[in-house]
């Protein structure tokens, strides 16, 4: 039996999708009633589509020939039904199961179908390999599909399962260039390929379907060429007469694959079919672009079927991997809150958020619009938040660390916070440089180098690494008179730029400033004195300055004409004029005014500034930024929250008055990464209940009523952002990790804490603080030496 964290009925079905599918190859989504949505295999994301013909469908007789066929579905949510040419369900006309219950944990989901009218009940269990650690394990380009059928009577069954899919090829939700698709029975299944569309278009690929261990297997490589409605008809009859499928030619330029297994089901017993559905399409175009960067995942196969075939004998082990991890992650001391923040928001990492180039490199998305990738170029901004990479997949993060400093990070130092693609030829075509992404980037390398003590990967970064702290001191630049502190123009997150002295970036340089001097003591370079000269001076002139007591404020100071800023500062999203500048912070409280010192705890860099004052400001933030019911709340950007039932912490407020005539564009939002990165704030700082309630008034709101649990939105879907929640789990197990000296150490933030579950991106595994018993599931750990709350245990 699988672990399941959370169960959702009746309406909080509604809006589920539960991503299937691996690490950069795309997914197909399981809807809470079981029908399979948004596919999203096709090199980009496509909400909303489906193939015209996708279902599993069931059929039972008994001895005495009563048969019944169903649907392999819960029942429709008529509330959104208006009919099929109103808003349309898929496979509305089938009959289906009368009651559903989604039960879950990322990454696996069953769905738990029952219906007196039918003597058996079905559980379709469905999940994609997920071993942190173990990149490969966990980048396949299949969806594994279970239906475990219980006999419920008092006799024998007769159980088929058939599964049914339109050869789609040529289509991605927004293009249709499908011609000439043809289906080919295969041993167990069929495979769906295309002679019609062009080998190098972006819709060009393979898809299988097979079903494993069959006993009494049977194939159609189409649907009979029937009129209004008849080729449906002809197969469910053909599929009721006795739950096997006989061949039918087809002329249509999709035709319908279908593959069924009958078996004998005992009295009671139970039995399981296993269905494969693969998918290949090799030509990912970059980002925006007509080039062909390609996947990495498709140069492992020559199709859909072989990955299928080297996927099935792997299959149990791969499962049983992925269920020691999350019975592990499932078994920490945690808040049951936080352990489905983090593992629901991993699912973006297997979305068409983000890819990998043939070289094996990684790269992201902001998020996925409905049919296009929201914000391209590996973000550096966004993804500074994101804390799942660096401990459960290192591999990842490195690859990310390389191309910022090898690739996006120019001679001068300016790091483009959007990379292009391909590398050769276009990784610095942005030339704009973030200062919340540059400095963030190098606590990040601090970060997982530590992490990893991988001295071969700082070693060959730190000149870039150098230049891009250095970059901050170039005339024009933002801190140009070199004394710690960023008065210069800083583009940032907010899409603007900043003119002064701000909390936000300020705290970013602070945290670059002691990772850089980390690094730099570590490799003899004598930077390190002039980090900790900037770092004391811009520490203390930020507590004196730029705290009012309450919060931290930004100093708006204008340069005296738009030449005195240097070139790469500024997009063109922000003050048209910089001498009077709009769409500054000002005088506001915002949410991640502190954000640098939230991930200067998670990487060990310690106090950035007064505690006293850090507890403060954040105590600040909830008291004037948190919000229970929005009925009365007026927000003249994107809602992410709405109704008076719903809590969240505002991106900003202006508790002083004396708010910019036009602030930062987003100052009336909420968004979910700001918050779990608030959050995992308030635990460091010992506010440990305050920063757990943030990260439940999100979840309460991902319902799967109102909102996918599985997609956290910000720009878009499955917002990189929202990967942030990770860090909870880090703030609240207190774990530090360093490769080098192969010591760890943890300072657990809650009373009891027992089982710990740890991770270094390198291994992961759990810790008992009862029998000071360490366990490694998987990868490999460097120990010298192991702490808890201060004290050394014997290894």
């Amino acid at each position: 039996m699988w672990p399941i964290l959370r169960t959702y009925t009746g309406r909080n079905l509604r809006r589920i999708a539960l991503p299937l599918g691996g690490i950069g190859t795309g997914t197909v989504s399981l809807g809470g009633r079981g029908n399979l949505r948004d596919w999203e295999i096709v090199n980009r994301p496509a909400k909303g589509f489906h193939p015209g013909t996708a279902f599993f469908a069931i059929r039972t007789e008994s001895p005495d020939g009563a048969v019944t066929t169903r649907a392999v579905e819960g029942p429709l949510d008529l509330s959104e039904y208006e009919g099929a040419h109103g808003s349309g369900a898929q496979n509305h006309g089938l009959p289906r199961f009368r009651e559903a219950t989604f039960a879950t944990t990322y990454p696996f989901a069953r769905l738990e179908l029952r219906d007196d009218d039918v003597p058996v009940d079905v559980a379709l269990e469905a999940f994609n390999p997920f071993v942190p650690t173990d990149v490969e394990a966990s980048s396949w380009p299949v969806a594994v599909l279970r239906f475990v059928v219980t006999n419920r009577s008092d006799q024998a069954l007769t159980v088929s399962l058939a599964g049914a899919l339109e050869n789609f090829i040529g289509r991605d939700g927004t293009i249709d260039v499908a011609a000439g698709n043809y289906n080919t029975t295969m041993d167990g299944g069929v495979l769906l390929r295309s002679r019609g569309v062009d080998p190098g278009a972006e819709q060009y690929g393979s898809i299988a379907l097979a079903v494993l261990d069959g006993q009494d297997v049977t194939r159609r490589t189409g649907w009979a060429d029937r009129t209004w409605g008849d080729s449906l008809l002809d197969f469910w009859d053909d599929f009721t007469a006795d739950g096997r499928l006989d061949e039918r030619s087809s002329k249509s330029e999709t035709p319908v694959a279908s593959v069924a297994d009958r078996r004998t089901v005992a009295a009671g017993a139970t039995e399981s079919f296993t269905f494969l559905l693969a998918w290949h399409f090799p030509n990912r175009r970059a980002w925006e672009k007509s080039d062909v960067v390609g996947n990495h995942y498709t140069t492992l196969t020559d199709d859909a079927w072989t990955a299928l075939c080297r996927f099935a004998p792997q299959l149990d082990d791969l499962e049983r991997r992925t269920i020691a991890f999350v019975t592990d992650f499932l078994g920490a001391d945690l808040p049951d809150v936080v352990k489905e923040a983090a593992l629901f928001n991993l699912s973006t990492l297997r979305t068409q958020t983000v890819f990998r180039t043939p070289d094996g490199r990684f790269f992201g998305w902001e998020g996925c619009s409905d049919h296009v990738g929201s914000c391209f170029g590996s973000c550096t901004h966004v993804w500074n938040y994101e804390q799942a990479t660096p401990f459960l997949f290192g591999e990842i993060a490195r690859s990310l660390r390389e191309v910022e400093f090898a690739h996006a990070t120019d001679d001068q130092g300016l790091m483009s916070f959007r990379v292009g693609l391909p590398l050769e030829t276009s990784a610095r075509d942005w030339r704009v440089a973030a200062a919340d992404g540059q400095l963030g980037c190098l606590v990040k390398l601090y970060r997982d180098w530590r992490l990893s003590g991988d001295d071969e990967l700082l070693r060959s970064l730190w000149p870039a690494a150098r230049r891009a702290l250095e970059f901050c001191w170039i005339p024009g630049g933002w801190d140009a008179d070199r004394d710690g502190v960023m008065e210069g123009c800083q583009h940032n997150t907010m899409d603007v730029e900043y003119y002064g002295p701000n909390p936000q970036m300020q705290s970013w340089y602070l945290a670059a400033l002691r990772a850089c001097e980390e690094m730099a003591t570590y490799l003899g370079d004598d930077l390190a004195v002039e980090c900790r000269k900037l770092f004391e001076y811009g520490s203390a002139w930020m507590d004196e300055q730029l705290f009012n007591g309450e919060y931290y404020r930004h100093e708006i100071r204008p340069p005296a004409s738009a030449d005195d800023v240097a070139a790469g500062l500024r997009e063109t999203m922000g003050a048209a004029d910089p001498t009077h500048p709009v769409l500054q912070l000002g005088d506001g409280c915002l949410v991640d005014q502190l954000v640098g010192q939230h991930l200067a705890r998670l990487t060990q860099l310690g106090t950035l500034l007064d505690e006293d004052r850090v507890a403060t400001t954040l105590r600040s933030i909830l008291a004037y930024n948190g919000l229970s019911g929005f009925a009365g709340h007026f927000n003249h950007m994107r809602s992410y929250v709405l109704g008076d039932d719903e809590s969240a912490v505002l991106m900003c407020s202006y508790p002083r008055g004396n708010r910019p005539e036009r602030p930062f564009p987003y100052f009336t939002e909420v968004m979910t990464g700001f918050e779990h990165i608030l959050a995992v704030g308030l635990i460091t700082e010992r506010l440990v209940d305050e920063g757990l309630q943030v990260i439940t008034n999100i979840r309460q709101r991902y319902d799967g009523e109102r909102r996918n649990p599985y997609d956290e939105a910000e720009c878009g879907h499955h917002y990189a952002r929202a990967m942030a929640s990770w860090g909870a789990v880090i703030a609240l197990t207190g774990f530090d990790y360093n490769a080098h000296t192969g010591e760890m150490s943890f300072t657990p933030t809650l009373p009891d804490t027992r089982q710990i579950f740890w991770s270094t991106g390198n291994a992961y595994g759990t810790f008992n603080t009862a029998t000071n018993e360490l366990q490694v599931r998987e990868g490999q750990l460097h120990l010298t030496k192991l702490t808890l709350n201060g004290t050394q245990i014997p290894l």
